[in-house]
């Protein structure tokens, strides 16, 4: 949403205001440090500090316990999910991550990530990885048996989405392969994620995936086909297959309201 402290707080404040319930998936520019912005903490001590700012306004975090949508189609578990990527989402030809790294800066498609995401005190942005991905399953696996979950990460959980990348070299900061089976693994009715900035819907495994990236400003002008509405998560209508957008921040109604899941 943001890349300030600040902003980011305002944003999810405003969403707080008109929704019932707000989830919060963080992505790679909430956790940027840049040297404009007055909170100048690293890696985990950021994330953290966000989770902190989360709380004191009633806004939902991986951190916290997941919420059950009760309403048409439930109980269903809502999981927002932080799990960074590790460069295993490598360019056809490169089979190292240092390969991989290599072919992004000779053809300049590097992240900026690179620059303004630290993993302090990880050595890496891919143990960081890791660990978030070790600590997640065993809260995904945790969950009651047979109460399905829609899973909401700002990172693709699976490969495939970024195939069609004009770029394949940005796919190495877009995931990990570790993620790649948990739609099926725990019991997923949806996959809500974004990153990409290519809205739609899309089927892998009979498990429905939305893109729901809303993008840059400047990308309202080159692309003004893409519809900017709300995706109607839950309760699922089969004919909202068409391909439309929403932000990364995911409301989650209570169970009193039974409004829309979107």
């Amino acid at each position: 949403m943001a890349e300030k402290a600040a902003d980011i707080e305002w944003a999810l404040r405003t969403l707080k205001a008109r929704f019932a319930g707000v989830v919060w998936a963080p992505g790679n520019h909430e956790l940027w440090t840049l040297s404009t912005d007055p909170v100048q903490l690293r890696g985990p001590a950021r994330y953290q500090h966000l989770v902190a700012m989360c709380r004191r306004i009633g806004v939902i975090t991986p951190e916290d316990p997941f919420p059950v949508w009760r309403g048409e189609g439930g109980p269903v578990v809502i999981a927002p999910l932080f799990v960074l990527y590790d460069y295993s989402f490598r360019p056809e030809g490169t089979n190292t991550k240092a390969e991989a790294l290599a072919l992004a800066y000779e053809t300049g498609v590097v992240c900026s990530d690179e620059a303004v995401l630290h993993p302090d005190p990880y050595l890496s942005i891919d143990a960081w990885c890791h660990s978030r991905v070790e600590e997640t399953e065993r809260r995904l696996a945790a969950l009651p048996p047979g109460i399905p979950a829609v899973l909401v990460s700002h990172f693709p959980l699976t490969r495939e989405p970024t195939r069609v990348l004009k770029y394949p070299e940005f796919a190495q900061w877009c995931g990990t392969e570790r993620t790649a089976d948990w739609h099926l693994r725990f019991g997923a009715h949806a996959v809500v994620y974004g990153h990409l900035h290519i809205p739609g819907t899309t089927w892998q495994d009979g498990v429905r995936f939305e893109e729901v990236s809303i993008g840059y400003p400047e990308e309202l002008d080159i692309n003004p086909e893409r519809p900017r509405t709300l995706r109607q998560v839950l309760p699922h209508r089969s004919a909202d297959h068409a391909a439309v957008t929403t932000t990364a921040v995911t409301s989650s109604p209570s169970s009193a309201s039974q409004r829309p899941l979107i």
